[in-house]
């Protein structure tokens, strides 16, 4: 018997659902959010124009007000939030999309100005990112100095993690993406340079994934684990992070995470959004680890994500820009269409209105 050849355009089984293709819209963080944090309906509209890729991952999400660390982000907290994600679930399932929620706590990626009683943000420790944050009137200003969790605070925040995913279940989604990654709360907990911890959450590698492997329990164990991906950013420099030897320490979460079984393990290759090759970093090391779903992204072209589901180094491939310019980005990919590019006049970030939201031109 010849083994199945391949495609990035077959459909896939993840977990319980069936995706249509194993093309993958990664979480994007777009500022568009309405008052109190509640998607609107222009939100609607941007996802469910891209619901012809296999899985959309909405963008970061927070499980509590202290998530919160940039502005018109959404959450998933008060009922308000759940109601109007699941009007964009829905609309997503009316068009025969798949669509999970990244979770997040921004952690010491915060400013006062977001923390409920204008309090400090929290974080493993004590240490500021060197990073900046937008506050409406005063522009792009450093994020504030946070205070390091008391031992005793962190079972709440792992409770608030497990909270919201039941709550994006509530709202209609699929299941949802813990953000491990980029420099935010779990992924501050995992590196020495933003952890300098005594306690069981901090020195060895072990005690620095402790909060991570807490986290993904508590969701697997309120949602299940078919409902349940995590991504992860190992040599990443985003929003300061830095680890000094991240190979060990990824092969140790990778080898805790094969434990629990999420349904995918989705991973940023290099520097987000800019280099691949930033780090010296044995991918492939973790994939030998995982015998789940294994999912790619940073950079990827069509020739590139083919190559790498072909060759199985990949079950699945997240594209980030590309699902913002091309709405139809899988119709696209297969008639070997132009790409659109990201308007120049637009902000990626927040903005009024459709445009460069939800006005890229789908072909005719």
């Amino acid at each position: 018997m010849t083994e199945t050849v391949r495609d990035l355009f077959q459909p896939f089984k993840l977990g319980d659902i069936q995706l249509a293709n194993r093309m993958v819209m990664a979480p994007l963080t777009r500022n568009r959010a309405e008052a109190g944090n509640v998607p609107g309906p222009m939100t609607i509209e941007y996802y469910a124009q891209r619901a012809s890729l296999g899985l959309i991952i909405a963008e970061a999400t927070q499980v509590s007000a202290q998530a919160q660390g940039y502005v018109s982000t959404p959450g998933v907290h008060p009922p308000e939030q759940i109601a109007g994600w699941r009007q964009v679930t829905d609309e997503v399932h009316a068009r025969g999309g798949k669509i999970f929620v990244q979770l997040w706590h921004t952690g010491r990626m915060s400013h006062t100005a977001f923390q409920p009683g204008e309090n400090a943000p929290v974080a493993p420790s004590s240490i500021r990112a060197n990073a900046k944050t937008y506050i409406p009137g005063a522009g792009y200003v450093d994020t504030s100095l946070p205070r390091a969790l008391e031992t005793g605070e962190i079972a709440g925040i792992v409770d608030d993690f497990r909270t919201a995913a039941r709550h994006a279940i509530e709202a209609g989604f699929d299941g949802v993406e813990i953000h491990g990654a980029h420099g935010y709360l779990i992924d501050a907990f995992l590196r020495d340079g933003s952890n300098h911890r005594t306690d069981q959450y901090g020195g060895s590698i072990e005690n620095r994934a402790r909060f991570l492997v807490e986290v993904m329990t508590a969701v697997i164990g309120e949602i299940g684990a078919g409902k349940v991906g995590i991504r992860i950013s190992p040599v990443s420099p985003v929003n300061d992070s830095n680890e000094s030897n991240p190979q060990p320490l990824f092969e140790h979460v990778v080898r805790e995470l094969q434990k629990l079984h999420p349904v995918y393990i989705h991973v940023v290759e290099g520097a987000t959004g800019g280099p691949r090759d930033n780090a010296p970093f044995d991918y492939e090391a973790l994939r030998k680890l995982y015998s789940g779903v294994w999912m790619l992204n940073n950079g990827y072209t069509k020739e590139m994500a083919q190559e790498a589901v072909a060759t199985g180094r990949a079950d699945l491939i997240s594209f980030g820009r590309l699902t913002i310019s091309n709405p139809d980005l899988v119709r696209r990919f297969k008639e070997n269409a132009p790409l659109n590019e990201l308007f120049k006049d637009a902000p990626l970030y927040g903005g009024q209105g459709p445009h460069g939201y939800t006005d890229y031109p789908a072909l005719a």
